[in-house]
């Protein structure tokens, strides 16, 4: 599955293979745990994260890992984004370092 990520000019296409979204629900499950005790959010402390915003935070840091160079970090946000949205096809995300204006579609 492909994720278009928008991140000021630059566009980058993320390609999740099929094993991740099969394999990856561990995982999934041990970051939904952690997001159980909710999450600081640019500014905002947010008790209990919704779906959007949970994926708003994966969102946040598949960006962190393209800027580090961490391809298999980028891949499982990702693959968690798209177990969790499914039908998400791209994320916008936001410049101004407010996590909570990505915009994923």
């Amino acid at each position: 599955m492909m994720l278009k990520i928008i991140y000021d000019e630059q566009i980058f296409n993320i390609t999740v293979p099929e094993f991740i979204l099969a394999e990856g629900e561990e995982y999934f499950k041990k970051l939904d745990a952690d997001l159980d005790k909710g999450y600081q959010m640019s500014r905002t402390w947010v008790e209990k994260p919704n779906t959007v915003q949970r994926c708003q935070i994966a969102a946040d840091k598949l960006l962190t890992a393209l800027h580090h160079d961490r391809k298999q970090l980028g891949e499982m946000m990702a693959g968690y984004i798209l177990s969790r949205m499914p039908g998400t096809s791209q994320i916008k995300m936001d410049t101004s370092g407010d996590m909570l204006l990505h915009e994923l579609s």
